[in-house]
Formats: C-alpha cells, structure tokens, sequence
C-alpha cells in the first residue's frame, strides 16, 4: 500500500479545483480506511456550493458519493473487515477515513451484492430521498409534482413513484433530463423550456393543481422555480423545497401560501439509518434505478476537467462518475 494519496481541493476562485498529493491518513481505533474506486458528482450541490463560490473549501467538503473496497480498519471496529466493498460519504479522493467515537461507529454501509460500485455512489442521494418522499407523506390520492429532474430531482421523483400517487408528473426544462426521467418511469413529464409549467401542470391536473410540489431546482435557477410551485400547488396542498444554493432569497408570497403547507427538505426525527436501507433495498431490487443517470466517466486525476465539463454543459451531462 502507497503511504500517499491524491485528493480533490477547491481553493480560491471560481472553479479553482485541485489535486493535492497528501498522506494517507492514519487509522484509529474507530475509524475504516477505504480505497476509493468510484465517485460521483452531480450538478447541485457540488457545483452550486463547491465550485462557483469565490472562497476556498477543505478537502473533506468536496463530494459526499463514493464505493470502495476497506483496506484497514480501527481495533474497535466490528461491523466491517479489510475487503468489503462499501458506500462511504466521503470525498472525491484515492483513499477516504470514515471516523467515528466511542458508541457511534463510522458511517461507512455495506454494497448490497445486488447494487453495483457504480450505482452504489447514488446510494447517499438516494437515502436522503427515501426520507424526503417519506417527509411528504404521499397518499394514492396525491397529485404530485416534481420540478428540476437533476439527479437529486429524478431519484426524488422515482422514490415518489413508489408510493403510487394518482399523478405523478415531471418537469424539467433540459431535453436529456427529461429524456432520462421518461427513461426510468416518470409517468408525465413537461418540457419547461417549451411551456408554462404552470399552466402544464393544470391542464394535465384537471384544473385542480396539484396536492404535493417538491420543488428540486437548486441555484439560480430555483428562484424561479419556487414562485412557479406556488402557483402549482392546490389550496391545502404542501410545498417540499429540497433544493438549496439559490444565491439570494426565495420570494414566497403570502397570498399564494395561505391555506397550503411549507415544508424545508426532512422533518427533525427523521430515521437516517432506516432510509439507507430502504434505500439500499430499492436500488438492489430494481425499484430505483441508477445507472441510467450515468453520462460520463473521468479519471480521478481529472477532477478539474470533470468540474469544468459539468458545469459548462448542463445539456449533455447528469451523472459524473470518477474512477480511481
């Protein structure tokens, strides 16, 4: 085993990614040493936060999804050996160290036999909307809609899916992303970018707008998507926002959410290691489906170019893996 490693950095200025070769950190008693082999990165958080702010980040924040196999783990660690193949939330580097403290071990799940490296890396993003949807409460009576079919927006709208609503209906304003939504069993979808949404969403809700919005439109983007889901959403209706970094206040008008419901992404209490099962779970069984939302393949020492690619191609891309 090399003693160094290569790791993504973003330091200051716009789009200054990095690669910086480190050492491999130590393990402790507590913590699970993984040799990366696959990462993902997807346009929301990671551009929106890790790439077009000015500041720079430490190597920890930059990427959340990857697989791996363990090369060593702490003497107090029991739940995982040398060998397993694993989902860490670590970031996009050669090697990652899951740490954790006496009586909270580190979050480090086991890859279902059924769920390959690549799809493992939207094991985390699938997790958070396993407990999103579950947050919305989704009944067979509901009428849902979910805007921006990114990554995060598309597994939110598969996850949603599950629950069997009256409606379930799509939108997007990027042919790829709709494309790939349709491709994986959106039952509707509307092109945003050749119709009012708004008026989408009534005529195919019979004029009756729809009961749930999950609004999944992240950046700049989302300020006008978060208006638009208030004008979607029927009178007792609930409003989900999941997506964040919109760079400036979101307008909410209280006389389009009057006698509706505003809910910020997880309700507190939320059962973490419950969803990732479930989540787990899904992906293994087929229910939700990843690989589809693959795109593009880079070189983990092409972190930077990978950056760039995503961000000035928003058309052509969806999932980013890094292979390392």
């Amino acid at each position: 085993m090399p003693d160094m490693m290569w790791q993504t950095a973003k330091h200051e200025g716009v789009g200054n990614i990095v690669l910086e070769h480190v050492p491999i950190p130590e393990v402790g008693p507590e913590d699970v040493l993984t040799r990366t082999k696959v990462s993902l990165i997807s346009r929301g958080s990671e551009l929106w936060r890790r790439y077009v702010y000015e500041e720079a980040l430490p190597p920890s924040m930059m990427g959340y999804s990857t697989t791996g196999v363990v090369e060593r783990v702490g003497t107090d660690v029991r739940d995982c050996s040398p060998g397993d193949w694993v989902v860490v939330g670590a970031p996009h580097a050669e090697y990652s160290l899951a740490s954790g403290m006496p009586g909270n071990p580190p979050e480090v799940r086991a890859l279902h036999p059924g769920v390959s490296s690549d799809e493992g890396t939207f094991h985390p993003l699938c997790t958070s909307s396993a407990s999103w949807t579950k947050c919305a409460q989704i009944t067979p009576e509901d009428r849902v809609v979910v805007l921006g079919q990114g990554i995060v927006g598309n597994l939110v709208m598969q996850f949603a899916r599950r629950y069997r609503p009256a409606q379930l209906i799509a939108v997007d304003a990027l042919d790829l992303r709709l494309r790939i939504a349709q491709e994986v069993g959106a039952p509707e979808v509307v092109h945003a970018g050749e119709e009012d949404p708004v008026a989408a969403v009534q005529r195919l809700t019979g004029g009756e707008g729809a009961t749930i919005v999950m609004d999944c439109v992240g950046g700049r983007a989302g300020l006008q998507s978060f208006v638009q889901a208030q004008d979607m959403l029927a009178r007792g209706g609930l409003l989900q926002l999941i997506g964040l970094y919109h760079g400036a206040p979101l307008k909410l008008e209280a006389g389009k959410i009057m006698g509706k419901r505003l809910l910020g992404g997880i309700l507190p209490g939320t059962d973490r290691a419950e969803d990732a099962r479930v989540a787990m779970d899904a992906l293994a069984a087929g229910e939700v489906r990843a690989k589809p939302l693959i795109t593009h393949r880079f070189a983990g020492t092409q972190v930077k170019e990978g950056y760039d690619f995503l961000y000035e191609h928003p058309d052509q891309a969806l999932g980013l893996l890094f292979e390392w």
